[in-house]
């Protein structure tokens, strides 16, 4: 008898153990019901995201190591579990909507230690952060951040051009298209995306501050994507060339903190068709709001710009360079088409020496900004990220109160933590002085832009000056119908179009001064609308754009600042349709790769009883040999209109209207399109 009770005693403290061992589960819907998240709280801190059902995200673990031992997320002890709704009305300045509401179900687990992780779910996508109420410096040695999918899933990643120093690059790639388990052993740069079947998951950060960016490596074994970040720099040194700071040895962790904080959100945006990627809001939304009160005074617009075409001007009685004529030509060229600004590109300052407080002495700034002033053109610098940096309040300074308006800033080619910190350091500071900032040569937005709104633009695109030295292989009309499924979601691009020398596929070549583009000029010319870009530039020179007054006149047109966007048709890798409007205005513009393809196009965005005369740019008939080949036509069409509906209205056939109406593709109906319904 006594062994038996003995024996009862060991059975119920070994069920008393299993139970403790059992995970926590959590769960948070998003409004309306379609994404799912289950987080497991436990041994480790896990989750996993369902579509409707089913599974998209198998178990991922979530983790922070600190520097004194203490793994948040380990053996997690949750104090408390707090559901909210929220709900934000965002105004959005020189963004794709000029104003959208962001609605989400959340829920903050609290844990013993002084952390916390909060997830949400919205109905585009899941994210998650963890935050901490600690005081005093907190050291982290690596963060565990999975997105595993548990399927040899298809994905779109852009790969590190740096195979020694992974982390120092410019951000900018093609996209390698492969099944995850083929995918090669390079770190990738965010956004990534990954075909789930029914839905895409776009890998995104937002709210990036005072901490390092995050890269991505390829688990084969768990078919998922794991966070690297880039180590907290110990040592710098400088590039002779043009004083460009870079990291020659790190610190054994990736970050450290003071005091309470919030800490970057993991965004999983999710979308279950294509047209759906370009506009996703996740990480604007996500990000901490603008820390600018008034921001009537930050203005886009379109740029005249003088590197990509390597100042190339002919039929001018001056030598064409860095100097007072060419600049005063650009500046006219502006001018006279209506264009805000104009970019003083490398050189105006002595780049080896880093001092952008001295002007060259082929340069009267002053004089230059004048005569720019005078003709309703603006000036906008080109500096090294480090170089301002140093000089920050001088440059500031003294600049504004010359009349510039702005500062072009390149070469960070980094996203550690003193990295990030600088960019916000920058954008602080010239917000003061009311100068806008176009971050070229720049990490991926991460939201910036919402809380620095004078931050306009953003690089971290594979862009037209590639094409000065693009290498056999390049497929830039592919590019260019990729990455604003992907890239795009994260926020606006300084892709520098503009190209007037448009080569078909067989006629491509790399010239450094004298380059042009892939592709035909109307895919040049839709760049304008199908891009988020705030600041545009016009990549060729003025001399080029001589007999191509009607499409410099159509790209000055296009306004920067945009009331909606939406993507009536479009699939990733293959072609994009974009329409944007303003003030009761709509501008569509599409795209492909090389591939000529039909499109049938609904115009259910535009508003009811409505009819729109549209102006319309058309590839040639003879595109495909000839790039710079194309039509301008006049047409009328309202809401609903097809070649289907309107042959059954009519009585006829599409292949009749096709032939009384000269039309190749029965899907290429446009606005304002007029139409013959009999042979008569």
């Amino acid at each position: 008898m006594k062994k038996l009770r003995i024996y009862i005693l060991a059975l119920l403290f070994c069920c008393f153990i299993s139970a403790e061992a059992a995970p926590k589960i959590y769960n948070v819907t998003s409004p309306d019901g379609k994404i799912s998240v289950e987080i497991q709280a436990g041994e480790d801190l896990s989750y996993m995201v369902r579509y409707e059902g089913d599974l998209i995200v198998d178990k991922s673990e979530i983790a922070m190591t600190l520097a004194d031992g203490t793994v948040v997320g380990a053996s997690s002890r949750i104090t408390s579990a707090k559901k909210n709704r929220v709900a934000e009305n965002i105004s959005a300045p020189l963004y794709r909507q000029k104003e959208f509401t962001a609605e989400a179900n959340e829920i903050v687990l609290k844990m013993k230690g002084g952390f916390n992780v909060t997830f949400r779910a919205y109905n585009d996508g899941v994210a998650y952060r963890f935050s901490t109420t600690l005081n005093g410096e907190t050291v982290v040695l690596s963060e565990t951040a999975e997105v595993n999918f548990g399927k040899d899933n298809l994905a779109w990643l852009p790969y590190s051009t740096n195979e020694k120093k992974p982390m120092a690059m410019a951000f900018q790639n093609l996209y390698d298209n492969c099944r995850l388990s083929q995918a090669k052993d390079i770190l990738a740069f965010l956004p990534a995306a990954v075909d789930c079947g029914n839905v895409k998951v776009t890998v995104m950060e937002s709210d990036l501050e005072a901490y390092p960016g995050m890269f991505l490596s390829v688990d084969k074994e768990k078919k998922g994507l794991k966070g690297v970040f880039a180590p907290y720099p110990k040592t710098y040194d400088h590039y002779p060339w043009r004083m460009q700071k870079y990291v020659t040895e790190a610190e054994d962790f990736i970050a450290k903190t003071t005091g309470p904080r919030n800490y970057p959100w993991r965004v999983l945006a999710i979308t279950s068709c294509d047209t759906q990627l370009p506009t996703n809001n996740l990480v604007y939304a996500l990000a901490s709001p603008s820390r600018i009160e008034d921001t009537s005074w930050i203005k886009g617009g379109k740029v005249a710009w003088d590197w990509w075409n390597d100042w190339g001007l002919s039929g001018v009685d001056f030598v064409a360079g860095i100097n007072m004529d060419t600049y005063r030509h650009y500046i006219d060229f502006a001018s006279k088409n209506g264009i805000e600004y104009i970019v003083l590109d490398e050189g105006w300052y002595d780049p080896k020496g880093g001092d952008m407080l001295t002007v060259i002495p082929e340069l009267d700034l002053e004089e230059l900004i004048a005569y720019g002033k005078d003709r309703n053109v603006n000036i906008i610098l080109w500096t090294v990220f480090n170089v301002l940096d140093d000089q920050l309040e001088e440059a500031c300074r003294k600049y504004s109160s010359m009349g510039v308006v702005g500062f072009k800033v390149d070469f960070l080619d980094r996203d550690d933590q003193t990295a990030v910190e600088m960019a916000y350091r920058i954008a602080e500071k010239c917000a003061e002085y009311k100068m806008t900032l176009d971050y070229h040569g720049f990490y991926k937005p991460t939201g910036l832009n919402r809380t620095y709104p004078n931050v306009i633009n953003f690089e971290g695109v594979f862009g037209m000056e590639e094409v000065k030295w693009a290498v056999p292989g390049t497929d830039m009309p592919l590019y260019d119908v990729t990455f604003p499924f992907i890239r795009m979601a994260s926020g606006p691009v300084d892709y520098t179009p503009g190209a007037m020398t448009n080569a078909a596929k067989a006629d491509f070549q790399a010239i450094y001064n004298n380059p042009m583009s892939m592709g035909t000029r109307c895919h040049q010319l839709a760049t304008y609308i199908v891009h988020d870009s705030p600041l545009t530039m016009l990549c060729d020179a003025p001399t080029n754009y001589k007999g191509e007054e009607e499409c410099v006149e159509f790209i000055v047109s296009i306004p920067n600042d945009i009331d909606k966007t939406v993507i009536p048709a479009g699939k990733i890798g293959e072609y994009i349709v974009s329409a944007r409007e303003k003030d009761g205005k709509w501008y569509v513009g599409g795209m492909t790769s090389w591939d000529a393809r039909d499109i049938e196009l609904s115009f259910d965005f535009l508003p009811e009883g409505k009819t729109y005369e549209a102006t319309f740019f058309v590839d040639g008939v003879n595109a495909d040999k000839q790039g710079e080949d194309y039509r301008v036509e006049k047409k009328t069409v309202k809401k609903g209109d097809t070649l289907s509906a309107i042959a059954k209205k009519y009585g006829c056939t599409v292949q009749q209207l096709m032939k009384w109406n000269n039309l190749k593709n029965a899907n290429a109906l446009r606005i304002g399109q007029r139409l013959k319904v009999s042979s008569r």
